[in-house]
C-alpha cells in the first residue's frame, strides 16, 4: 500500500529475446545464482509499497517461469499471465486481469535486474504529480537522427533529450484511458508512457542511476555479470565494516 492505495507491478518478460540470440527468452538466462527475471522480482517484491504483482510471459516459457517458482519464493501474491504479440498487448493481458481495488501500476521490464528498490519507491511516491512519473536519465551520447538508416540528418539538442527506463508508475484509470485510446487509434507504442502522453498527459521524470539498464543484447549480459560481481564484492566489504 502506498497512502492506503492498492499498489500492483506489471513485470513483462514475454520478450523473445532475438537479439540475444540464444535458444531461450533472456529473462530465463543465469545471472549470478538466479535468473535475470528472478532478481528483477526480488527488487519489486522487495518494495514495501507493492501489494501484488503480475508477471506476463510467453506460454511456451512456462517451463522456465516453473524452475524459478520451484527455486525461488515469491513472497507477495501473484498471478501468471500469458503475453501477446507485442509488448503492449502484454501489458494489455495484465491490465484486463489485475484486482479490482488496484489504486496504482508499476510497470516493469523483466530484464531489468538491477533497478534499486530505492527508485522504486521514489517513482511511486511521485506519481500524483501528474498521474504518470519514470524513472529516466539524461542522454550521455550525442544522438543523431536518420531518415534513411545510412546518413545522418540533423542532431537534437542533447539537453533536452532523456533515456526512459522502468519502472513506469500511473495512477490505474490514466493508464486504462491510455490503453483503450490506443486501440481505438490501433497506435503501437514502445513503452506505456508514449501511449499516455498521446492522451495529453505530462510524464513526470524522476533521476534513475545508469546501473538500471535494460539487458537486451550478448553486451549488455556481459555488462550486466559486471554490475553483478561489482555489486557483490561491495558488499562482501561492507561486511567487513
Amino acid at each position: 500500500m502506498y497512502n492506503g492505495r492498492y499498489v500492483t507491478a506489471i513485470i513483462a518478460a514475454a520478450g523473445m529475446g532475438k537479439r540475444m540470440k540464444t535458444s531461450i527468452g533472456k529473462q530465463f538466462l543465469s545471472l549470478g545464482d538466479r535468473t535475470i527475471l528472478a532478481h528483477s522480482i526480488d527488487k519489486i517484491q522487495t518494495c514495501e509499497y507493492i501489494d501484488y504483482i503480475i508477471i506476463v510471459i510467453k506460454k511456451s516459457d512456462m517451463q522456465y517461469m516453473e524452475e524459478i517458482l520451484h527455486s525461488y519464493e515469491i513472497r507477495k501474491p501473484y498471478k501468471l499471465v500469458y503475453g501477446g504479440k507485442e509488448r503492449q498487448d502484454s501489458v494489455y493481458e495484465a491490465l484486463k486481469q489485475m484486482p479490482c481495488e488496484t489504486d496504482i501500476v508499476v510497470s516493469h521490464d523483466g530484464v531489468r535486474p538491477f533497478v534499486s528498490v530505492k527508485n522504486i519507491k521514489k517513482a511511486i511516491e511521485s506519481v500524483d504529480k501528474s498521474g504518470a512519473s519514470v524513472l529516466a536519465n539524461p542522454v550521455i551520447d550525442t544522438i543523431k537522427v536518420s531518415m534513411s538508416g545510412e546518413f545522418a540528418d540533423y542532431t537534437p539538442d542533447r539537453s533536452k533529450l532523456w533515456a526512459v527506463q522502468t519502472p513506469q508508475v500511473f495512477l490505474k484509470d490514466v493508464l486504462l484511458k491510455a490503453y483503450k485510446q490506443a486501440y481505438e487509434e490501433n497506435y503501437y507504442g514502445t513503452d506505456d508512457c508514449s501511449l499516455v502522453e498521446k492522451t495529453g498527459k505530462r510524464i513526470y521524470l524522476i533521476h534513475s542511476d545508469y546501473f538500471n539498464i535494460k539487458i537486451t543484447t550478448p553486451e549488455d549480459l556481459t555488462i550486466a555479470e559486471a554490475i553483478m560481481k561489482s555489486q557483490e564484492e561491495s558488499d562482501e566489504n561492507r561486511l567487513w565494516l
